[in-house]
């Protein structure tokens, strides 16, 4: 049975709830990529290869988000605005707990794309799995825009919340 409790509370914005569609139907390539690479006995490899995609997206989209907040000194604060939009705050039901110059921690209350792998009947530990090879996008953003990151407890581990943290370079 599992230990995992994911359920959206923010159910009247259609546009979170459209972009909710979006990002599951990519985590469900995602997962039905890395299964099959199982399948065939290329685990190894395939999460070798989503990892490094998953990187690489994540840098570029951390070097594109530094040229918006439009600074050579990074404001966390800024970026978390720049980052967290309104519509994927609902998305994701975001909670920002600390917004500072130098540090960003937020809190999801709900993952889409932990709702698509439970949609498509996987285990918690497959759906862990999955969360910390997608996490590769969350910590290359944070490298391409020249801060550090932490990955606390996360939804897909049985925790209430993901606990996410960017901070600067000390």
């Amino acid at each position: 049975m599992s230990k995992i409790t994911n359920n959206p509370h923010i159910l009247n914005n259609e546009k979170s709830n459209i972009q909710r569609g979006a990002i599951g139907h990519r985590a469900t390539w995602m997962a039905l990529t890395y299964l099959a690479a199982k399948n065939e006995g290329k685990e190894e490899e395939g999460e070798k290869f989503a990892r490094e995609a998953i990187s690489k997206t994540g840098f570029r989209d951390g070097e594109a988000l530094k040229k918006l907040c439009g600074t050579e000194e990074i404001d966390c604060s800024h970026f978390g605005d720049i980052f967290l939009t309104p519509v994927l705050r609902d998305t994701f039901e975001v909670d920002f707990k600390n917004k500072t110059e130098d540090r960003l921690d937020v809190e999801f209350n709900h993952c889409p794309l932990l709702k698509a792998w439970q949609d498509l009947g996987l285990d918690d530990e497959t759906c862990a799995k999955l969360c910390d090879i997608a996490m590769d996008g969350d910590r290359n953003i944070a490298k391409g825009m020249g801060l550090d990151f932490h990955l606390g407890d996360t939804i897909a581990q049985g925790h209430p919340t993901c606990k996410i943290s960017f901070f600067k370079n000390k």
